[in-house]
This record gives structure tokens, sequence and C-alpha cells, in this order.
């Protein structure tokens, strides 16, 4: 199976298969101890027992997680909730000679709901309890005596990515179906979350969260982790098992199996939250020391039939939302290309050394659309910037969906297309001329080939487009001496300030296009 189509196989079958599965893992389990071999946690558990739980959630009504939280620790303001902290002398698997270990998250201020998180062994799953002497309340005023059996808001996983002496963060699970992950040398930055449902749309946006966690013993010296999630909402549940591969670029398969609840009106596959404040491409509303504020600068979009396209974003006046439809995508990402510290002058938050996130699809995953959210927001504390997968036909109740995909969380090493990259979108008004409603663009093509770097100028053109809500009144192209990069200058007038303008531009060479496709949604004023 593979998301976008139903199965094709009635319920009954699918379900017989998975019970088959586990009936083979049991037995070959059972054959393995007879033979004196341990099997390991991948014979106790699989993605198959997820799935049965899973479809019978979305079988019956919905519950509500229990509001069971004590006001003093519902009260805590974001600060607050910094200062508990989780020993890390107490965390799960130190000592014992494993690659990773675990630490916990405390339930507080909105993190409300609790997490079961499981050990999942050649014995089966076990249950990791809570304790509140394995956390440090700070100066806060919390009885811990309450607090038995109150359950986890998230976990953290750590290895030693970046020297051998020290264990850093490199994956988080926390609030909803949010992660994050990390690469050598990175910073938190976006986010990914297990899926996104009704997404900007008029009925308002549904929340899933992974309510169970099953996390595999790794076996000394492994190198890549397991982790099972259950998911659950009013609207759908899910199964999932991410697999891990720290490194200088970490990765993530991602496997979901999905039993829809009820009629869902989008539904967002592999969503990525970002934040864009302010940048080259629009400068900040007030004034700032600092040139450009954001976690991503651009979408890059790998169509199905092989076109790269360059979406810089934006921090619109209102709600500003954009698709680029195709059928089997072969990739997609929220990408941080500027990595200049001049660009940011941050020293506290190394804008600079936030992560890009690639989608890579596997398998086919039909027609549907990339789809680009961006939101208002008047400083860096907010998620503003959304960008997921919505398949033309949505899992409908009683019929199962599988998606699998990879996500590459990087930074040195950006996945590219195999032409000019878009360095650069820079906006402003007219200034020379000062005619009224007019927008100067200068679009900075770069990274030149070889073969380009060789042609003459007069080989080089441009194919460019603007929608019907402004007029184009000047497009040139020139070789910049400075980077010997190419340069498109445009000069339009925008009809009607209330409503966007959509522009296209990409260079040709020869009739042959030979750079990606700058693809830019100028906002309503």
């Amino acid at each position: 199976m593979r998301f976008g189509r139903p199965t094709g196989k009635p319920r009954q079958v699918l379900f017989r298969q998975e019970a088959a599965l586990r009936f083979c893992r049991t037995l070959v389990g059972a054959m393995l101890v007879g033979f004196g071999v341990v099997p390991v946690g991948a014979l106790a558990f699989a993605l198959a027992d997820v799935a049965q739980r899973a479809r019978a959630l979305s079988e019956g009504a919905y519950v509500r997680p229990a509001a069971n939280l004590p006001d003093a620790l519902r009260a805590l303001s974001y600060e607050q909730y910094q200062r508990i902290r989780f020993k890390p002398e107490r965390a799960h698997w130190r000592g014992q000679g494993l690659p990773i270990e675990l630490a916990f998250f405390h339930r507080g201020m909105v993190f409300d709901q609790a997490v079961k998180i499981n050990e999942v062994t050649a014995d089966g799953a076990h249950e990791i309890s809570y304790r509140a002497d394995a956390f440090d309340f700070g100066s806060l005023a919390i009885d811990p005596k309450p607090l038995k059996g109150l359950g986890f808001a998230g976990f953290r996983v750590h290895y030693a990515i970046n020297t051998p002496a020290v264990k850093d963060e490199v994956l988080v699970f926390l609030g909803a179906s949010y992660f994050r992950a990390l690469g050598r040398g990175q910073v938190y930055g976006l986010s990914a979350r297990g899926l996104a449902v009704n997404t900007a749309e008029p009925s308002g946006e549904e929340f899933p969260r992974f309510v169970e966690f099953w996390i595999e013993r790794p076996l000394p010296g492994a190198r890549e982790f397991t982790v099972y999630a259950l998911l659950d909402s009013p609207r759908v549940s899910g199964a999932y098992r991410f697999v891990l591969k720290p490194g200088s670029e970490t990765t993530i398969d991602v496997t979901a199996r999905l039993y829809a609840r009820d009629k869902i009106a989008k539904l967002g596959i592999a969503p990525l939250s970002s934040m864009y404040l302010f940048g080259e491409n629009q400068r900040s509303a007030h004034e700032d020391y600092r040139p450009e504020v954001h976690d991503s600068d651009g979408l890059a979009i790998n169509t199905g039939d092989g076109q790269w396209l360059w979406h810089p974003l934006v921090n619109p006046r209102r709600l500003l939302v954009s698709s680029v439809a195709t059928s089997n995508p072969r990739g997609f990402g929220l990408q941080q290309r500027d990595r200049r510290f001049s660009s940011y002058e941050e020293l506290a938050t190394r804008y600079d050394r936030r992560p890009s996130v690639w989608i890579e699809p596997r398998g086919q995953w039909g027609a549907g659309r990339v789809e680009l959210v961006q939101l208002p927001t008047p400083d860096e504390t907010n998620d503003n910037i959304m960008a997921f997968w919505v398949p033309e036909r949505a899992p409908r109740p009683g019929q199962p969906y599988e998606i699998e995909y990879r996500m590459r969380w990087h930074k040195e090493r950006p996945h590219r297309p195999p032409l000019l990259r878009v360095m650069q979108t820079r906006r402003g008004p007219d200034n020379l001329h000062r005619q009224e409603n007019t927008i100067r663009f200068a679009v900075d093509f770069g990274a030149m080939s070889s073969a380009l770097a060789r042609g003459g100028e007069e080989e080089v053109s441009v194919a460019s487009h603007v929608d019907g809500n402004a007029t184009l009144l000047k497009s040139t192209l020139e070789r910049g001496e400075a980077r010997g990069d190419w340069r498109l200058s445009l000069l339009l007038r925008r009809l009607d300030q209330g409503q966007p303008v959509a522009l296209r531009a990409y260079l040709l060479r020869h009739n042959k296009p030979v750079s990606e496709t700058w693809n830019y949604i100028l906002p309503p004023e």
C-alpha cells in the first residue's frame, strides 16, 4: 500500500494478514528460544501491533484524554516550565553501555496531556514509570508527593553526534504530534508533525496527538533506533514507526498506517512547521539590529515530472495559502539556504545553524498537491509557516492507508537541484522612477555549472509569467561580476492592492531550462 490510493484490499483481508504476521513472529521467537537464541526487540513488537490498536480506536467513538493536571502545573508560565529539569543521572539506559539514552519531559503549562512511554525488549513491551524524584523543580513551589502516576509529557533521545564524550539531543517528541531532530552541528529550528488535519480550513484545525510510544532497546554499537507511536484524534487514528539514523545529516524513515474515524476535509502528510519573521525578501517592519530572522527562508519542491521549484517565504498581513499540484512528488521541504552568520548577526539563536528538512516520498503517493500555509506573526516566538502534502483523495472510514517517506535533517549538504539555484530574492518599491504601485524584484540565480559559465551571455534568456493582477513593466537579465551569478530584475505594477500576485521565472539556454523555477506569491497589502 502507498498513501494517496485506497489499499484495494478488503479490510478483513488486511487485518488477517496483520494477525498472521503477529502469529509468525511469536512462532519464530519461540523457535529461537528453543535453540537458545534470544530474539531481538523487533521480534517482540512491530508496527502491526500498533496498527491493531489504531484500527480498534478508529472503530469506536473518540475519547478525550482526562484533564488531570494539577492546577499548580497548569498555571506555569513558559519561563517557569523551563525550570523543571530532568536529572541527567536518571536518564534511561544510562551506564548500560548503550549508544542512546532517554530523558523525559514533565507535564505542565500547555503540555497538559500524559503520554505513555514503553521500552521494547526481547521479552515484550514494558512501561517506563513516571517518578517525581527524577525531576529537579528548581525554585518552583511544587509538592512532588501528589504527583504519583502523573505520567510524562514527552521524551528526548540522546546520542553522541558532535563529540564521542557527550550524548547530545538528536530527537524530541513533545506536544500533540510534534517532533524535532538534529544533525551534527545543528541547533533546533523548524518542527515536524505526525499529521495535519484541516489546516487553514474554515472549520478550524484539528491537532492529532501521539498518545503512546514504544522505544526499542538498542544493541551496543547500534547506529539506528526505532520508535513506534500511536496517534489519535476525533477524525483519525494511526500507527507510526520512526527509524532514526543520527549523523552529519540525520535521517528518519517514517512508516504510518492511518485509519479514518470520520470524513477529513484536508489531510496534511509529512507536515513541517517553521518561522519566518523578516529577511532579504521582506525587511523588518520595525528597527532591528538583525538583518534576517527566520528558521527557514523558502520551500523547495521537486515535482513528479522532475521540475524544481523554489518558493521564498513571506510574513503576510493575513492568511496566505498557495499550492503546487503534482502527481507522485519526488521531494519537498522547508529550507534554510542562507548559511552566513553575517546574514543574522544573532549569537544566541544561531539561525545560520538551523536545519533544513527534505521529505523523500517512498512509493507512489498518487495525485495531490504540496501546500504552503503562511500566517502573519508579530515576533519570532510563533511558527507561522507550514508545508505538507495533500492527497487528492483523503482516507475514508473503513479504508486503511499506508504512507512512507524519509526525512533528511541537513545543513551542510542541502538537497539542491542539478540546475542553477535561486540564491536570494529582494524586493522593494521603485525608488528610481517612483511610479505608483510599482514593485521591483531582484532575483539572483547562482551555483553556476561549468557548462553555463563557459557560455556567452547572449545564450541565456529568461521565461517569466505574471498573473492578471499585475502588469510587467520591465524585465532584464545580467551577469553579476561580484559573484559570477545571474540577476533577474523585474519591475511590475500591481492592479489591486488587496489581492496577491503570482510570479514565476526561470532561466533558459538554447530554449532549455537551466535553473530551478522561482515561484513567488506577493501577499496583499
